[in-house]
């Protein structure tokens, strides 16, 4: 155990965030992202009995995001015509107000498929046990 590192943060996910550099890419994935698939070449960690929410907030407690550029943060577009509310993405940028000064307006989307290729460039995937659907989220990591 260590002081001031959230219990949820396991010890692979822990030495992953510090292996991270500037600009590295982060997915924190709901229960239906195929992470393993999309994760072929980045290294996937899983945390099947958490949501993302939980996860997010403990992250950003040591992940500074990258402000050279607009958006260090990526949510996954409903598809169009898809009849899915995301009241979580409201979750999400109160936990990044929390965290970073830059608030909810870091906050950017990337249409299913585009969201999909940039996670195949991603560092890691964090497959976790989400049930929001449309509740991915793709960081980039920042310098402090």
């Amino acid at each position: 155990m260590l002081k001031g590192i959230p219990s949820i943060l396991s010890p692979e996910l822990l030495k992953v965030l510090a292996e991270m550099g500037h600009s590295d890419r982060l997915v924190i994935a709901d229960g239906n992202f195929p992470a393993e698939s999309i994760g072929q070449h980045a290294k996937v960690i899983r945390c099947d009995g958490h949501g993302i929410p939980e996860l997010l907030d403990a992250i950003l407690q040591l992940f500074p995001l990258d402000h050279y550029v607009e958006h260090p943060v990526q949510l996954m577009e409903v598809m169009p015509g898809d009849p899915v509310e995301t009241p979580v993405w409201d979750v999400y940028k109160e936990i990044l107000s929390r965290h970073d000064s830059h608030g909810a307006q870091i906050v950017g989307t990337l249409e299913r498929f585009e969201f999909y290729e940039e996670a195949k460039k991603a560092y890691a995937i964090i497959a976790t046990g989400e049930k929001a659907l449309y509740a991915n989220i793709l960081l980039q990591k920042g310098v402090l």
